[in-house]
Order: structure tokens, then sequence, then C-alpha cells
């Protein structure tokens, strides 16, 4: 048993009792984005944050202890996204990632937004066109020490 095959179970568990992340998010009293991220694998829960999975994904000892294991984030099954929607988040930061820098330094100089000092906030935005997918990030502005 590894990581992967805890975040297997959960998503079959969830499709299986129709659960949803907001309800997921809610036994945590986290925010859903965070919590996602968790039962995907990207964040270490904490023994009562883990038992709380458990018992919504009818995980059991071990499969909790695994969720407590600090992950190896960020890391995609291939270099590239071939998933249609994480490219096109790949691709967003491919195109404009240039521009995000020029501004993000522009505004508060020689520095990094951190990932780890860091919200995220996924919202549907009613559109007569389409809805649309609002995504808001904010992170901490790092700036480089000079030494």
């Amino acid at each position: 048993m590894n990581r992967n095959d805890v975040t297997e179970k959960i998503i079959a568990t969830k499709v299986a009792k129709g659960l949803k992340w907001e309800a997921v998010a809610a036994k945590l009293g986290l925010s859903k984005e965070w919590s996602v991220a968790a039962c995907l694998g990207q964040m270490a829960l904490d023994a009562e944050q883990a038992r709380r999975v458990g018992e919504l994904f009818d995980l059991t000892a071990e499969e909790r202890q695994w969720l407590q294991v600090v992950p190896s984030k960020g890391s995609l099954a291939t270099a590239v996204p071939t998933d249609p929607l994480i490219y096109r988040l790949y691709e967003i930061v491919s195109v404009y990632g240039g521009t995000m820098k020029e501004l993000i330094h522009e505004e508060f100089g020689d520095g990094i937004m951190s990932a780890i000092d860091f919200s995220m906030d996924i919202q549907r935005e009613p559109d007569p066109k389409g809805d649309r997918v609002r995504i808001v990030l904010s992170g901490k502005f790092l700036p480089y020490l000079q030494y």
C-alpha cells in the first residue's frame, strides 16, 4: 500500500457515496481547496484530520496513517500534463507566466509569491454567455534578501 492507493480509494468512495468536496471541507473545518489537495495527496493531515477523513471515506488505520505522511508536492505523472483541464492551467502559466512575473516584480520588487503562505478560492461565476471559472490565488510576497 502507498499514498496513491489511498487517494484512489478516497476518489472511489467519494463516487460510491455521492460525497461532495464541500462536505469533506466542512468535516475538516478547512477550505474546500486545501481539503481536496489533502485528499488527493498534496498535503499532510494531522491525526485528527486523518481520523475525520477516514470516517468519511471508510479508511483503515493504516490508510489514515498514509494521510499523515508529508507528500512529494507538485508531482505530476508527466512533465507536461495531459489532462485537458490541468493542461490549460499549465498553458496559462506558459503563455502568461512572463507577464505575471513582470507585473509582480514591478509592483513588489525582486521576489516570489509563496506557495506555503498561500490560499486559493475557486468559484462559479454566472455569465449570460456561459458560466465562467473564477480562480483566485493569494500568496505572501517573499522578497529576495541581500547578504
